[in-house]
């Protein structure tokens, strides 16, 4: 977590989603660019089962928050991490230099959020509640992309979701000590913690397009076909 709070503190309002009339709206969707599903879907894929991590880029819209690109955190062993002591630093310095790239060929480097990967559905963490909170302090609307790629290997589901930390936890963590007996007194309950915001994922024409040119014709594809296309283990 203490990364990405440097690098929150480094950048200040740099990087940040263009400030709108619209921009307090209660955020009520997220829409993601299928090539930023895939690249998340690659990063945690490779790594599992460590959990890895990455930046979400895109636009603030009105009711809907726009994820258009990402790109992934450097990951280090844990000898490499025990022995350089700046790794933290040099963590935040990389995230700065690839906004940077990315502004230079006029890509989309709007800071919207982070991504992760969760092993067996298991996401919420101390961490992850501390790292969200210190994106939270310089954007009032961020998301956190959770996906399992557990999911996908042994049942053959994407598992995708988008959280954000809900408002009476965010104003009981700030006010009280963060621990299961303060919780139950606060009334909270752990699922409560996080609430899930509706996730849409959107091609561009261009890409719709070229899969449909992809897509067999249904009368060419035989069950046997459709079997391999199943990536369900259980079947």
């Amino acid at each position: 977590a203490s990364s990405q709070q440097q690098q929150q503190q480094k950048m200040g309002a740099w990087g940040k989603p263009r400030e709108t009339s619209q921009a307090q709206a209660p955020l009520q969707s997220v829409q993601i660019d299928g090539r930023a599903v895939l690249k998340i879907i690659r990063h945690c894929a490779a790594f599992t089962p460590t959990p890895v991590t990455g930046e979400l880029l895109g636009l603030d819209i009105g009711s809907t928050l726009e994820i258009t690109d990402c790109f992934p955190f450097p990951t280090e062993s844990h000898e490499q991490g025990s022995k350089n002591n700046d790794s933290d630093s040099v963590s935040a310095d990389y995230q700065i230099s690839m906004m940077h790239c990315l502004r230079e060929i006029n890509v989309d480097n709007n800071m919207v959020g982070m991504y992760m990967s969760s092993y067996l559905g298991s996401y919420q963490t101390e961490a992850l509640i501390e790292t969200f909170l210190s994106y939270q302090e310089s954007l009032s609307r961020c998301v956190c992309i959770i996906h399992d790629p557990t999911s996908v290997a042994e049942r053959g589901v994407l598992s995708l979701k988008a959280l954000r930390l809900s408002d009476a936890f965010v104003a009981f963590y700030k006010n009280n000590t963060f621990t299961t007996e303060q919780i139950h007194k606060a009334g909270l309950q752990l699922d409560s913690i996080f609430e899930e915001i509706p996730l849409h994922v959107h091609n561009s024409a261009l890409v719709s397009a070229l899969m449909s040119t992809l897509a067999p014709a249904p009368e060419l594809m035989s069950n046997a076909d459709s079997d391999r296309l199943n990536l369900d283990a259980s079947a």
